[in-house]
Parts: structure tokens; sequence; C-alpha cells
């Protein structure tokens, strides 16, 4: 059967606009993009526009987040206006407001049933008819020849009859109610629009008058550009330069051709980060019961300071951003070494002449080609190689710019124009003014052999207010031993731990530091067998009260041949005064432990007391012996306060000593 279309109807004027805006807007050609290394990538689109204007611009349904984060529009005499694009699932957001939803237009008799209650005009071979529908229901009807073939019966409710027609007998079927024919046409054009699912259009309107340029740019992620080197030395150990170029390997991944546009390349480590703006958040509210009784009244909002943002233009990356208008040439032209350009925090690299790179394509572009001040050292790096040092080359950065991060592959060319490869190498941020060491190689000519000790010397004795201070010094002391190559000299750099806390004693030149690292140099002439040493010290501090040290602690001290002999002549005296006290102390003990054996040989004659018969020989016995006990204890004590001042004056002798004595070095 020959169907018409079910309407004509079209969207209203802000659903076409979600759903189609390219249908009204011109496009925005890309003009210029800026890759960084924080893994993002500015774009800037351009079109000529006539006063007030709609532009349209496509972007990955990836990249809407970082657009709406970054996006910027440079009118010179205009104003942006709104930016609008379709929501994250526009299909939901248009369902949401129909009375069918996406399956209803999966067929006819589903979209009939989903509109049940509709009026609908219906023309077929037996007339029109016009009613409201009832139910679309699939039955099954005979065919001439045998067998049965699937029908639609559609039932309607006509001037209060109930009628029923055959779906696929129709010539066509009219929704009468011109609302509902705007939303069925509606749901169709979203779902047409749907055929591009991973891409969003976004709609930039532009007010201002007369013929200009306005330009439209966003930051959005793309793959990391890398750079890599060659480095060119001469076989001459002796050359002061080497060739140095350098490439970046660039990725076209932004789904769209890149046709003869302004390329620039950004290395430095800006902030990137990514917001979900996208997304579609709502805040949770508290529900609270609807309060009939009283009226309140809002304090009158009497407005708010705001922060006014203004877009300012990146004056370096844009090379005449203000002019009109954007001569291109003919055809691609070869990539020459893009412009350098040190800035604050990064190095711009310009393009001179337009790039094109199709969609999903890499180029390799030069970025750096010149001569490098360059010296071969052979660096030692006992954690890379135990025993032998590492082939490698001192490159400085004599230029106005910086050179990004990279790998490099090294050669070495001939007097007569022969290359050898070398090895590969990785090259850090290189500044101008500073130098870098990259290696290449382990060089198996030279052989280094290191062996290590501690020791532990005194290096300050001081007694000063009753405090002595002894300060000694740890030394860890490293040799090493350079077997060097037999016919050919080295230059080696031995890399050397920094400790935190200790310094460096020896070698006194020839020294430079590096992050954690001690970069030590030494020439070795071939054949020659060389012999570094490196000592790194640490004071180790320790203070005593003199008066507090013991008769077995002052022994330590004069026993040591390390003690000057002024300090060993104080421990001396020392260790008199602490013998005359042990003395003092020695003969009050034996006082008062007598005393105290008295006093226990008393309570036990006072316990047989206790027991033997009264008037008994051994009762009075007992009574002589408590009686002499009694006259020893009294001889004792009379003399326990003098043994006590015995004491008491060794002491103080100790303490006067101490008290006056004054030794510095």
């Amino acid at each position: 059967m020959n169907h018409e279309v079910w309407t004509t109807a079209t969207l209203a004027a802000d659903t076409t606009d979600l759903a189609r805006p390219e249908a009204a807007a011109e496009a925005l050609p890309l003009r210029r993009v800026v890759l960084s290394t924080g893994g993002v990538g500015y774009f800037e689109h351009e079109a000529r526009v006539r006063g007030d204007a709609e532009l349209a611009l496509e972007v990955r349904l990836d990249q809407v987040d970082d657009v709406l984060k970054s996006i910027v529009v440079y009118d010179n005499r205009g104003a942006a206006g709104k930016i609008t694009l379709p929501g994250k699932e526009p299909l939901r957001d248009l369902f949401r407001e129909l009375p069918f939803d996406e399956g209803a237009l999966e067929s006819e008799a589903a979209l009939l049933n989903a509109l049940r209650g509709a009026e609908v005009r219906t023309r077929g071979a037996q007339g029109a008819l016009v009613g409201r529908i009832v139910a679309v229901t699939a039955v099954q009807v005979g065919v001439p020849g045998g067998g049965t073939e699937g029908r639609h019966r559609l039932a309607l409710m006509s001037d209060g009859a109930l009628k029923q027609v055959v779906l696929e007998e129709l010539a066509g079927v009219e929704l009468v109610e011109e609302r509902l024919r705007q939303q069925v046409g509606a749901a169709l054009v979203g779902l047409a629009s749907q055929r591009a699912r991973n891409r969003r259009a976004l709609v930039v309107r532009a007010a201002g008058e007369g013929e200009r340029i306005v330009r439209v740019a966003y930051v959005v992620e793309v793959p990391l550009w890398k750079t890599s080197y060659r480095l060119t030395v001469p076989a001459d150990g002796r050359a002061k330069t080497a060739a140095l170029s350098g490439w970046a390997v660039v990725e076209n991944q932004s789904g769209g051709d890149w046709k003869d546009i302004d390329f620039t390349l950004v290395s430095g480590d800006p902030v990137t980060f990514r917001q979900a703006l996208y997304e579609i958040y709502y805040v949770d509210r508290p529900e609270v019961p609807v309060d009939v009784a009283e009226r309140v009244l809002p304090r009158l909002d009497e407005g708010a300071s705001g922060l006014a943002v203004r877009a300012k233009r990146l004056a370096r990356y844009r090379a005449g951003a203000d002019r009109e208008e954007a001569t291109a040439p003919a055809g691609p032209a070869p990539t020459p070494v893009p412009e350098r350009e040190e800035a604050a925090t990064q190095v711009v690299f310009h393009f001179p002449a337009p790039l094109t790179l199709a969609s999903g394509q890499t180029a390799l572009l030069p970025i750096v080609e010149r001569q490098i001040p360059a010296e071969r050292l052979w660096l030692y790096q006992p954690e890379a190689s135990a025993r032998s040092p590492l082939a490698s080359v001192r490159l400085r950065n004599d230029g106005d710019a910086s050179l990004p991060p990279g790998a490099m592959t090294v050669y070495e060319r001939s007097d007569q124009g022969v290359v050898t490869y070398l090895g590969d190498a990785r090259l850090a941020p290189l500044p101008p003014g500073e130098s870098r060491l990259v290696s290449f190689a382990v060089d198996r000519k030279v052989r280094i052999d290191r062996e290590e000790r501690t020791e532990e010397v005194l290096s300050r004795a001081r007694i000063q207010g009753g405090m002595l201070e002894i300060v000694r010094t740890a030394r860890r002391v490293t040799e090493y031993t350079i077997v060097g190559a037999a016919r050919e000299p080295r230059v080696v750099v031995i890399e050397h731990p920094r400790l935190a806390g200790w310094e460096l004693a020896a070698p006194g030149e020839g020294v430079e530091t590096s992050g954690d690292r001690y970069r030590i140099r030494r020439e070795v002439a071939a054949g020659e067998t060389a012999r570094l040493t490196v000592a790194l010290e640490q004071p180790i501090s320790h203070t005593v009260a003199l008066t507090s040290l013991s008769s077995e602690q002052i022994q330590v001290y004069l026993s040591s041949r390390e003690i000057p002999e002024a300090v060993r002549a104080v421990f001396a005296r020392l260790a008199e005064l602490r013998a005359a006290i042990a003395d003092r102390q020695r003969a009050l003990s034996a006082l008062e432990s007598e005393i105290a054996t008295l006093r226990d040989e008393q309570e036990r004659v006072r316990q047989n007391l206790k027991v033997v018969p009264g008037g008994s020989a051994l009762q009075e016995r007992y009574l002589r012996t408590l009686s002499e006990q009694e006259d020893r204890i009294a001889a004792v004590s009379g003399k326990l306060s003098g043994a006590r001042e015995a004491v008491a004056r060794a002491e103080r002798a100790l303490e006067d000593y101490v008290r006056g004595l004054s030794l510095t070095p």
C-alpha cells in the first residue's frame, strides 16, 4: 500500500532550535590549534559575519565538559550572546514532555496505541472516517490460495458507534489535533538528530553591526604530544659541539581534519583538570510540611557584589589576533623549524607555515635544528651499572628557549662522514643557561671498584659550667679505584650520594651537586689506574654533668687515648675526689650497718627473755647482754654525725672543684 506522511507539522521554535541548530547557523571553520604537554589543546574557530549572527560548532560528546568549562568568544566589534546545545540526553528530556515514549515510534500500531483517545481522520477505499482511537489489535486473516497474513485492526469511536478498519488497507491516518501533530513531529526530529549520538552541536550567537571576524575558542583533552631528539656527536672526543635535532610527535584525534591551520606547540606543566559540567545535578532538599497558619515575608534583597570576568587574549599565542582578514596559502607547504619563545612557565613553538593533518593521522614535525655545546663524559652511577661507567654527553643550552623533555637517539659521525648508532638516552627539561647529562651506553672498557669504611675521631672536648661537652666526628670514607681504558683517555664523573646531616670533607675541588648526588670529576689517562677518596663527615655531640659521672665512667675517659692532657688531668683529679667520697661513704655505711646488726641482736635477746624463768641465771645473762648492746649502740651512734659530715665535705669538695673549672680548646 502507499502510505502518506503521518503529519506535516514542524517542531515548535524552541524545540527546532534545540534539535537542529545547523539549519539556521553558519559553520565555524577551524583556523588555529595549540597543543600543550598538559594533555589539552586550544582550538580556535573563525568566521566572517555581518550583523547579528548564529554560528554552529560541532564537538564530540566526550569533549562537551571541557568546552563548557573553557569556551570563549572574541568579537572586536560585537558582543557574545548565549551559547546553546542539546541536553546530555535530549531524547529523554524531549519524551518527558510528550504523551508517549520512544518505543511508540517503532511502528504505526505502537504509535496509535500510545495515542488512545486522540482524534484521527482516516482515508481509504470506503471513504473518510473521523473518530477517537480505542485500540489497535493484531489479527490473522486468510489470503487467497490458503494460509494467513498478519493485519492490524484499528478500532475508532465515531458518532457514538464503535467502528473498525484494517490499518494496512488505509491510504493514510491524520492526527486532527494540531498540538499532537507538533509533538509527534518533534519526536521524529529528535530521533533523527540522534543518528550522531557521540556529537553535540552548539549554537553561538553574536550580536553586532557590520562585517567582522568572530573567533570561538575552547580547550579540550587531546593526546599528549611527545618530543624525540637526534644527537650526532663527532668521533673526535675533543669536539666542543654536537648536532641536535628535535621532533614533535603529534596526533590528530579531534574527530575532524586540520586543513591549513595556524599551528603551535607548547611545552610546560599547566594545571589542568576536568569537571562534569554537562551532567545534571540536583540538590537534596529537606521536605517540610505545608504551613497554612502563618505567612512569611522574605527580607528584601539589596543586591550583592560580584566579580567581573574579562576574557584576555594570549598575545604571544595569537599572531595578528586583531586582524580582520586571514590569508591562507593556496596549498600546504613544507613545515620549517618553528619559532621558539620562552614564556614564564612554558616554551612556545609556533610554526610559520599552515599545517594540514587528517583526522586519525600522526605527524612528525621538526622543532629544533642547531649545534649545541657538548662534552663527552663517562658517568658512574652504581645503581645503573655497578662496575662500569655510562658513556654520556653533557649538553648546555646556550639558546634563548628551553628544550622540552624527550627521548634521544645518539649517533657518532666520523671525519669521513660515516654515522654509527651509539644508543638511546633521555633528556630532562633543559632551560636556557643550564646543562644536562644524557647517558646512552655502558662503557665496558673502564672498570670502577669501590671500598667503604666508617671511622670516628674526637674533634673537641670542652668543660664549662660543670658540663663536659665532647664532639666526635663520624666519617664515611669511600675509596674509588678507576681502571681506565687501555688506549683512550676518559673524563670520569663519579656520582656519590649526598646524605642529610653529612658534609663533604674530601675532595676539596672538582665537585658539583645534582639533586641528592655529588658529581666528582676525575680525568683518567689511557691505561691509567686512578684513585679517588670521597669522605663525608658528621659531628656527634655528647654533653654530661661532671658531678654525675661515676668512678667507672671517669676511668673510661681516663683510659681513652684521644682525651687531651688538660682534660685528662681534670679527670685524674675527679677520680681522686670521687675516691675520697667513696671512702667516706664506706665508713658511714659501716657504722650504719653495725647499728642495724646490734638492734637485730637486741630484738633476738628480748624474745628469749620472754620464755626464760624469772630470777634464773639465763635471765641475768640476757639482761647483761642487753646492757652491753645498748652501750655499743650509743657509742656507734655518736660517730654517725661525724661520718655524715665527712661525706658532705667530700661531696662539697667535688662540687667546688667542678664549679671552678673552665677548659675550652
